[in-house]
């Protein structure tokens, strides 16, 4: 599946920000109110770690919505990585608006940043194989295209996007379904062209899914030795997916047996956001 982009969330961006400063500001910021309206002020953000930034256009939309008057003026870019204490962006407009925006625009540059920062971390573990890195739907409601394109600012990869865009039959399906072979016919008839994932538990059931014509085999859970005869079994048929309970400790050594993808939960979720701080000066 292709990565998402910029280009492809420009309406995500705004209703995410529109619903997040909803719920933070409601019927108005009392506190912002203490402030005379024509007071401006300046304000820097930074970061008090090292991290990879992810989130630019969500803090321009937050003072776009907030007040338009507000200039945003960023000194990095998503996917970059950043030293702590360095500047990220600066700040000029409405005192007001720059104190009623900060929490939302912070919550979103902080959290998928540590989005981001979590997968250039695995990332880089596997720099030196040919394997990709997939974020799973594990994400936060209401929030998974803005992780997923975290992801892929980190230097990870999308799986599909939600249960429209790609088959995944698991084992309930496949008992539903009545086997690997009628699922995977069954999904060629339901959507033609859409990619067809089958889940196994072995090897005589990753004949089956060969067998059927499957795009990609999701590896459950798989020793390491029956992943390498997968890949040796597969050659070229399909892509290959090793998944399940896989970590930092376990990761180079599944990429090592040679398969396509592994997909990886903690991508997206109990991820640990950046600590970034507001500066005002008034």
């Amino acid at each position: 599946m292709p990565n998402l982009s910029l280009a492809d969330l420009t309406a995500e961006i705004e209703s995410n920000v529109r619903r997040a400063l909803a719920e933070d500001v409601g019927s108005g910021d009392i506190t912002a109110q203490l402030i005379p309206a024509e007071r401006l002020a300046h304000a820097s953000v930074i970061t008090r770690e090292d991290a990879v930034i992810c989130g630019t256009a969500w803090v321009d939309a937050v003072f776009r919505q907030v007040d338009p008057r507000v200039a945003v003026h960023w000194q990095v870019k998503d996917g970059e990585r950043v030293s702590a204490n360095q500047t990220l962006f600066h700040l000029e407009g409405p005192a007001r608006a720059l104190l009623t925006g900060e929490r939302t625009a912070l919550n979103f540059l902080q959290s998928l940043s540590g989005v981001a920062t979590r997968c250039r971390h695995y990332a880089d573990l596997v720099a030196d194989t040919q394997v990709k890195l997939l974020d799973t739907r594990k994400t936060l409601p209401g929030l998974r295209l803005a992780q997923k394109y975290a992801v892929t600012c980190g230097g990870c990869h999308n799986h599909r996007i939600g249960l429209y865009d790609a088959f995944l039959i698991k084992e309930n399906h496949i008992a539903a379904c009545g086997g690997i072979a009628q699922a995977i016919a069954t999904a060629h008839t339901v959507a033609p062209g859409k990619p067809v994932e089958v889940e196994v538990e072995n090897l005589e059931e990753l004949e089956e899914a060969l067998e059927a014509g499957a795009d990609i085999v999701m590896l459950d859970e798989l020793s390491l030795g029956d992943m390498r005869v997968a890949v040796e079994l597969t050659a070229g048929r399909a892509k290959l997916e090793a998944s399940g309970g896989i970590n930092e400790s376990t990761l180079q050594c599944i990429a090592a047996t040679g398969v396509d993808f592994i997909s990886l939960g903690i991508l997206t979720k109990d991820v640990k956001a950046a600590d970034l701080s507001m500066r005002l000066k008034a």
